[in-house]
């Protein structure tokens, strides 16, 4: 198990510092092996991959996971499910404080990333185990916990955080565009026009990139693009204005409908 060791903001020592905890990860003989890490935010991580599943908490702040067919957000109080062998990179948003579990590959039976709400009880084992150095387990005591933390692993509820991003360049270019400028108003007709398609050729094109439909795919983009303003302390009602809601309640409406509560309670509960 390793400590909480931060990792600078300078490209070459923070790389040289990864990679090191990769190959000290690879080596490990334990079922479960847990890391602490605190990053700067604006820290981006080069794409690697790990022999083991991996569970990515975002204990503190947020963070985002790309690979090669979408990108993951990781607020306050979730973990991004990694599967053993998938090449991904990771940008922090803000300064972040990450516990890091890694399971043998077919232990979680995780087939793509998925964002995952860390349970009480999930939180306190993994960091039972991140601090073993600081404060030791005996080998009962660690064992059980780690047969603990497994069999929770399979409890922890499903959140949809991850926003599928299209393949194509001008798509994908007016994706990125509207996660920098979210509009909850913007129109089929508008996106269409603006690739030179009829509305029913880009709600199929649109589909077929990413798997959802325009209108999920933008109230996932409007609720993952206010995150990490949330998650920074800025007012509610100013995040829901920016992002071309009408009012704060219709706003709340939807962020309760994707994760399950209102924003203030969501980033209360998860110490954001």
């Amino acid at each position: 198990m390793r400590n909480l060791d931060f990792i600078k903001n300078d490209h070459a020592t923070a790389d040289e510092q990864h990679f090191r905890s990769l190959r000290w990860i690879e080596g490990a003989n334990e079922p479960v092996v847990a890391l602490g890490r605190l990053y700067p935010a604006g820290l981006r991580v080069p794409e690697h991959q790990h022999s083991r599943t991996q569970l990515w908490f975002a204990r503190r702040g947020v963070v985002l996971v790309t690979t090669a067919t979408g990108r993951w957000m990781i607020p306050p109080g979730h973990a991004l499910v990694i599967p053993a062998r998938l090449d991904h990179a990771t940008e922090m948003v803000s300064d972040v404080e990450m516990h890091s579990i890694y399971v043998d590959a077919g232990a979680e039976g995780a087939k793509g990333p998925r964002v995952v709400e860390v349970t009480m009880l999930a939180r306190s084992l993994i960091e039972e185990l991140v601090r073993v150095e600081e404060k030791p387990l005996s080998e009962r005591r660690q064992l059980l916990v780690m047969e603990l933390l497994l069999d929770e692993l399979a409890c922890l509820p499903e959140r949809p955080l991850g926003l599928p991003f299209p393949s194509e360049a001008r798509l994908a270019a007016l994706c990125r565009a509207f996660l920098k400028a979210p509009s909850a108003s913007a129109s089929i007709d508008g996106w269409a026009q603006a690739l030179g398609m009829s509305r029913r050729s880009f709600t199929r094109h649109f589909r077929q990139e990413t798997g959802v439909s325009f209108v999920t795919w933008r109230q996932q983009a409007c609720i993952f693009a206010s995150l990490p303003r949330l998650a920074d302390g800025q007012a509610v009602t100013s995040v829901a204005l920016d992002a071309g809601y009408e009012n704060i309640s219709a706003f709340t409406t939807m962020f309760r409908r994707m994760l399950g509560s209102s924003p203030s309670s969501y980033l209360r509960a998860r110490g954001g």
